[in-house]
């Protein structure tokens, strides 16, 4: 790991927490990566947002059994989500939940950028969608499950 160098820093007095917390920055963003998504699935699967998804958003991109989908779209993102936010299983879980972002950009990029469009635009999924492609690339990390029972895909 590169040191944090102080004659960089506009408070220099800052290199020794940078130093300290370095090692936890990547956790920190695959654990919110992770979590963002969890009640996002627990709406699908627990408070009926599973059939307007698949009414609205599924069938209409020509999935077939769209329900269907929508039910396992809903068990990928609550224990998808929490598995990747621990760092369990995290490249089949990031690639899974890259696939399923870029169809929500690709499903909102019609609406413009910004989220606060109507229907909300492409910005936060597309974010999202990268943000998965490189935990894919990266993996679990030193702080992850993956690491701890020393397996990872």
């Amino acid at each position: 790991m590169a040191e944090t160098s102080s004659q960089k820093l506009i408070w220099p007095g800052l290199a020794a927490l940078y130093e300290k917390l370095a090692p936890c920055g990547y956790g920190l963003m695959r654990f919110a990566a992770g979590a963002v998504v969890v009640y996002h699935g627990y709406a699908k699967l627990f408070l009926g947002f599973a059939g307007p998804v698949a009414q609205n958003v599924l069938a209409p991109l020509g999935l077939p059994a769209p329900l269907a989908w929508a039910y396992w779209l809903g068990v990928l993102e609550l224990v998808g989500g929490a598995f990747l936010a621990i760092g369990l299983l995290t490249r089949p879980i990031a690639l899974m939940l890259a696939a399923e972002l870029a169809i929500v950009t690709y499903w909102h990029s019609g609406n413009g950028y910004f989220f606060t469009a109507p229907r909300g635009g492409w910005e936060f999924p597309a974010l999202l969608t990268l943000l998965y492609v490189g935990i894919l690339f990266r993996g679990g990390g030193r702080c992850s499950v993956d690491r701890l029972i020393g397996r990872e895909f």
